[in-house]
């Protein structure tokens, strides 16, 4: 018997979390989980991470919270070769064409983002992100079985115990967990077997994602450096992405199934002389080198949660591409999930609050995939048969660092709010990510989302104020993590005076919608949990009390 059969044999005691699916979500869960010290476990059935050149979007929540587990680095060296590219460029064909026009700004990173964000986007294929994200997983303990799947689960009050499948050997052994993550796909078999339901329009359109080497594309597309082209002449629509500006290429071919069209049919030649007529160019060199389907659809589920049991990414919900929402989406709801566990694992929080994800996440993903929507249509995205859209779509901003959360785990959120605004507006309303603003701390000059990770952290502004001996009397008596920092000139979080280009040392007070005496509670997640507009007859009480409350204790 080989090393890991003997080891996969003897691993049948208790496992906090069981992650099934290894992809971008599944990877993501892990590394949230273990920068909070939760032994976790990924079984994923694939050989080893992805291929394909796909995915690339990552929003900047995303890379927000990738920067405060400390990838960030990693993944912009990874994503290096796609540095230059910038922005959505819709033409009939590459070569000659006779419309031409950017659907959006062709963005260098920065510019709007610096004064709301700690950081900016980033293009990084789910290729070159899966290995980052794997090798950061394991680095923080996590247990990344790849060649494993999940056979069956049965859940059990005290926890879930799985079946799984090593598929190189066949062997199969047991394992049990407190709670099973399932990062399985919009096909995933663990909401089917849960018996969840599924809302939305179902399908919208279905294409061929084609990958491909020509190194003479290069010179058809010449200085054009686009993330995503739009082709929309006759013989050659689709979607052309760059993969290393080079040689490497994808290509997203419409496919109407509904009209008899195979997968069979799209051939090696009648790809090649697609890709032929989209360039312009009868004789370019076209090496196909995989392909494989792909639906972009509307589809949430209509629970998050069944027991110890929980649905993050595409299990959860399905939504087309446009806006680069979907795995965004995904990796935001592990990392909303992640600090809810560990803080129930940990004795911190009631199991109520294991509820407040689905009722968090949930309406996000209804609201993004209807901007999504509206988006593809406008765009008149290739394959997508529907009405020109009227709407003015939400800009990538807005949907990315705008969401608001209602929920039990939020104190004195605005209910009647739409989940996602019209105009983006971050200052410290309850539900909303924390404002972000640049500031010194022991010499050191960082974003106060940095601040927002393994425990709750409350800020106020005045040196002598009674908040930070509140906050301590608060997390005693309730056995919680809790932090204070004090934010403002000569304070050990001192204003950055030196970014002119962002805020530029502006009063924490008035960025927080607070008096100098007030406060805001953060989340270990970056959101406001609660804001005191002024000072309370008595903080400490004040401040336990919201605490049990959102904790839901």
């Amino acid at each position: 018997m080989d090393k890991r059969a003997s080891e996969v044999e003897e691993n049948e005691g208790m496992l906090p979390v069981l992650i099934v699916g290894g992809s971008l979500v599944g990877l993501s869960a892990s590394v949230f989980l273990g920068r909070l010290g939760v032994s976790h476990m990924v079984a994923e059935r694939r050989a080893a991470t992805s291929e394909h050149p796909r995915g690339r979007g990552n929003n900047m929540r995303t890379m927000e919270l990738f920067r405060t587990a400390g990838l960030e680095p990693d993944i912009r060296q990874a994503a290096s070769c796609l540095a230059g590219n910038h922005g959505i460029l819709q033409t009939d064909r590459l070569s000659g064409g006779e419309s031409s026009r950017w659907l959006s700004a062709r963005l260098t990173g920065g510019a709007p983002e610096k004064g709301l964000c700690s950081t900016v986007r980033c293009a990084c294929s789910q290729n070159d992100l899966e290995p980052v994200l794997l090798a950061h997983a394991r680095r923080l303990g996590g247990d990344v079985r790849f060649g494993t799947e999940l056979v069956s689960f049965t859940e059990e009050p005290d926890g879930v115990t799985c079946e799984l499948r090593d598929r190189e050997s066949g062997l199969t052994y047991t394992q049990r967990a407190a709670y099973l993550l399932a990062a399985d796909g919009p096909r995933s078999p663990v909401r089917q077997r849960l018996g969840i339901g599924q809302s939305g329009q179902g399908d919208l359109f279905h294409n061929v994602s084609v990958t491909f080497r020509s190194k003479l594309l290069r010179e058809v597309v010449d200085d054009q450096r686009f993330l995503v082209c739009y082709l929309n002449g006759t013989e050659g629509d689709g979607v052309l992405l760059p993969v290393d500006n080079e040689e490497k290429w994808v290509f997203h071919i419409p496919w109407f199934p509904e009209r008899g069209q195979t997968l069979d049919s799209f051939t090696d030649t009648r790809i090649a002389d697609h890709i032929r007529a989209a360039a312009g160019v009868r004789d370019l060199d076209v090496e196909v080198t995989g392909r494989a389907p792909w639906h972009a659809a509307d589809r949430v589920a209509d629970h998050y949660r069944q027991g110890r049991v929980f649905l993050i990414g595409d299990s959860a919900h399905e939504m087309p591409p446009t806006g680069a929402f979907g795995s965004n989406t995904g990796i935001q709801d592990a990392h909303n999930l992640a600090w809810k566990i560990t803080a129930v694992l940990r004795g911190w929080a009631g199991e109520g609050l294991l509820d407040t994800y689905e009722n968090e996440r949930r309406p996000v993903a209804l609201a993004t995939i209807a901007r999504a929507i509206e988006q593809a249509a406008r765009e008149e995205h290739p394959g997508y048969a529907a009405a020109q859209s009227t709407a003015q779509s939400t800009d990538l901003m807005t949907v990315s660092l705008g969401y608001r959360y209602v929920s039990t785990a939020v104190s004195g959120a605005d209910t009647e709010a739409p989940t996602i605004p019209e105009e983006l507006r971050l200052d410290a309303d309850p539900g909303t990510r924390a404002p972000h603003m640049t500031v010194v701390h022991d010499g050191e000059i960082k974003s106060t989302v940095d601040l927002y990770e393994r425990s709750f952290v409350l800020l106020s502004g005045t040196a002598d104020g009674p908040w930070p001996s509140a906050a301590e009397a608060a997390a005693l008596r309730l056995g919680v993590p809790l932090v204070s920092y004090r934010v403002g000139a000569g304070l050990e979080f001192d204003l950055d005076t030196t970014d002119t280009g962002g805020d530029g040392g502006a009063d924490w007070a008035a960025v927080h919608s607070v008096t100098p005496e007030g406060a805001v509670l953060v989340r270990p997640d970056g959101i406001v949990a609660w804001r005191s507009t002024d000072l309370p007859a008595d903080p400490a009480l004040e401040l336990t009390r919201v605490l049990d409350d959102v904790l839901s204790r």
